[in-house]
Parts: C-alpha cells; sequence; structure tokens
C-alpha cells in the first residue's frame, strides 16, 4: 500500500522529538493501512525511516502489552496487528484512563454530564439495549457483566433539552 510515510510532522524534517503517545497513534495507523499482518520493519519503513527499529519494536510490544495489538510468530519476527477499529481502540483508551482513576463514579459523572444531548441519548439507547439483552452490533460485551451505570440524576441542562 504504497511508501507513504505515516509519521513525519509537516515541516519537520524528523527533528522535532514525538511522544510516545504520538508514535503509538502513527504505528497503529500504519498498521491499519497494511494490507495485513506488518513486520516491524514495513512499520518502520511506513513512518520514514527517521524511527531506530528497536524503538518500532518497543512500540509494538508496548501495544501489545495494552491489547491494542496482536501478534503471530513468522520465523523468528513477528506479524503485527491492529486488535480492533480506531473506534474499538479509542475506546480501550478511554476504560485504561477510566480504570487509572481512584474514584469512577466522580470520572463517569463528570464524563456523561458534560455529553451533548445526542451522546446521551445515544449512551441511553446503548445501555437499555445491553440491559434489555439486545446486544451491542459491534459483538463488545453486554454492559450488564460490566460496572452498573450510575443511578439517573438530575443535572441542570435537562431542563434546557425539556427533561
Amino acid at each position: 500500500m504504497g511508501g507513504k510515510p505515516f509519521g513525519k510532522a509537516p515541516g519537520a524534517g524528523g527533528a522535532r522529538r514525538r511522544g510516545q503517545g504520538e508514535l503509538e497513534a502513527q504505528v497503529l495507523a500504519a498498521l491499519h493501512h497494511a494490507p495485513g499482518p506488518a513486520s516491524a520493519a514495513w512499520v518502520q519503513e511506513r513512518l520514514g525511516g527517521d524511527l531506530a527499529y528497536t524503538t518500532v519494536m518497543t512500540i509494538l510490544s508496548r501495544l501489545h502489552a495494552k491489547q491494542a495489538v496482536t501478534r503471530e510468530r513468522s520465523g523468528r519476527a513477528y506479524l503485527w496487528t491492529p486488535a480492533a477499529d480506531e473506534a474499538g481502540l479509542a475506546a480501550l483508551r478511554m476504560r485504561r484512563v477510566l480504570d487509572g482513576e481512584p474514584d469512577r463514579d466522580a470520572v463517569l459523572t463528570s464524563f456523561v454530564s458534560a455529553l451533548s444531548a445526542h451522546d446521551e441519548q445515544l449512551l441511553r439507547t446503548l445501555l437499555d439495549r445491553a440491559t434489555t439483552g439486545d446486544g451491542d452490533p459491534a459483538g463488545a460485551p453486554a454492559a450488564a457483566t460490566e460496572a452498573p451505570a450510575p443511578p439517573a440524576r438530575h443535572h441542570p441542562s435537562d431542563e434546557a433539552r425539556g427533561g
């Protein structure tokens, strides 16, 4: 799928140091554009070649530890594949942030209270579908097996929405 690099920032010329999160995103983007499972060397080439092979391997290993990529043996090397689509990876990051917070209830409450009316309705629909057993069309586990949803609460924006 072409040799277009995924890792170069416009005008950066490779001189700007990239953060770990940025590198992980670039590696995942390269893997999403791969025609199938890809080697670390293939990923390195797509990132513009300014990263050391060992750096690419480190990022891939970290992504594997985070369950963001899978790997399969191919001789002495591994071939890497994204574990989920972009939406699934974003959801994984959100769960990791939530898992790292000592007060899950406060984080969820703050998150839900900041949702737009459309996002709030979508979340309600998804939670209703999960609790009635209709399941998730994407095949994700039902929310009934996860932590219970926070109780409904009154929020000042409810009046503005007619709630």
